[in-house]
């Protein structure tokens, strides 16, 4: 793997939840390149040991592991198994997430002929609570959870940090998707806060707010059958500075030098936006 900087994680062991997809299976390959023992977790452990298996295969330590991030049992089996196999965890990227339909609008706007209702339009006031509900839970209390699990092994080890995975969203949220903006808001917050609470026992926060980069879950949203751009995503990339959506390996080096101790260690509490200008764009 080509790293944008090279980054000594030998020793250490790196654990990274929702490691079955895109983005966070690129942050695991990129921690193992960098010497990292590494640990990924996903829900789907056929998607998480796959990836595992590729690692090991490039000489790098990596176990796949079954677990879900909102059930405190399941993170505790899964941090016993780290423990047992690989020691105490030393850096942590809390990557799972996603959206749910069913706390998602039809329309980016609410006009007054909406409130007649209507087959296969939801509106705001047709969103149900239990869909915001599962898309709020999986994004921050995943985050909040596998931290409990985790980070008290975490306490006075050198360079222990942890890295969330928010979202530009926070920074403004998206017309549709209510759920997940409020809910990337959120994992934002809770980083500062937890950065605070943490910051007497030598663990530090941070986090990542990717902009919109091309990954399986987004790919409907972004693209047409026929590969095209969807309306959109057309729109995304008219607001986006840079003109173009992210790629992976982009996301490597504000990773890398989080997680490094030498190269980062006064930064605690940050929120870093990786997203081609997005946020900072008015659209004038």
């Amino acid at each position: 793997m080509n790293l944008p900087f090279q980054i000594d994680l030998k020793g250490k062991t790196a654990v990274v939840t929702g490691a079955g997809g895109v983005l966070c299976s690129s942050f695991a390959r990129v921690l193992a390149a960098s010497g990292a023992k590494v640990a990924l977790l996903d829900i789907n452990q056929g998607a998480a040991e796959k990836v595992a298996e590729e690692i090991r295969t490039e000489g790098h330590s990596a176990m796949g592991v079954a677990a879900n991030v909102l059930e405190q049992a399941s993170m505790s089996a899964a941090r016993d198994r780290i423990f047992a196999e690989f020691g105490p965890c030393d850096i942590l990227i809390n990557g799972a997430g996603g959206n749910s339909p069913k706390g998602t609008t039809t329309k980016e706007y609410l006009y007054k002929e909406d409130l007649v209702k209507q087959e296969g339009i939801v509106t705001f006031f047709d969103l149900d609570p239990k869909g915001i509900e599962f898309v709020f839970n999986l994004n921050f209390l995943g985050a909040l959870i596998t931290t409990q699990a985790f980070a008290r092994d975490m306490v006075d080890r050198p360079g222990a940090v942890i890295v969330n995975i928010s979202s530009m969203n926070a920074f403004c949220p998206l017309t549709k998707i209510p759920a997940y903006s409020g809910a990337k808001a959120a994992v934002s917050n809770f980083t500062q806060w937890l950065a605070v609470h943490l910051s007497k026992v030598g663990i530090r926060v941070n986090a990542i707010a990717p902009g919109f980069f091309k990954t399986q879950q987004n790919h409907a949203l972004l693209f047409n059958a026929d590969g095209s751009l969807t309306e959109r995503s057309n729109k995304i990339v008219g607001m986006t500075p840079m003109g173009r959506f992210g790629e992976s390996e982009e996301l490597f080096g504000t990773l890398l030098w989080l997680v490094s101790e030498k190269a980062s260690g006064f930064v605690n509490g940050t929120v870093i936006p990786v997203d081609g200008g997005f946020s900072a764009y008015s659209g004038v």
